[in-house]
């Protein structure tokens, strides 16, 4: 059975397996700079199967006028039985009111799909034109 937690933090060992799972590695190369990023989340919503860490869906931003969601993954054993669709519905709940959420991801067929499944929209979708700007380091 699947239960759920509100900014119930991870162990940096159960952060590392979860990671790792779905391959994002470079998160687990500071396996304590992961779990102090994940500490300082705004909201951080975590799915376990018992005692087993499967899922985590977290935002960073102010909670007023912003929010972006920073990570959402399940272990691949628990993906396709909607833990990722209840995962992002619990992360964004408190934040309704909020007017900008934002989020960035790889250009995987799958992700783009799953993203315009929840309401979301690619810049270029939009009625007024947008330009998103990044730097990685």
């Amino acid at each position: 059975m699947i239960t759920y937690e509100v900014n119930a933090a991870p162990t940096k060992q159960e952060l590392t397996e979860l990671y790792d799972s779905v391959g994002w590695s470079i998160y687990t190369k500071d396996p304590v700079k992961l779990e102090d990023a994940v500490s300082a989340s705004l909201y951080l919503v975590t799915a376990h199967d018992g005692n087993k860490l499967v899922g985590l869906a977290r935002v960073v931003g102010d909670g007023f006028t912003i929010i972006y969601l920073q990570d959402i993954l399940v272990a691949p054993d628990y993906q396709r039985r909607g833990l990722g669709r209840e995962l992002f519905s619990r992360v964004f709940e408190p934040y309704e009111n909020v007017r900008q959420k934002v989020l960035m991801t790889d250009d995987d067929p799958a992700q783009l799909s799953f993203y315009k499944s929840m309401g979301f929209k690619q810049t270029g979708e939009l009625d007024s034109p947008l330009n998103v700007f990044v730097k990685f380091d």
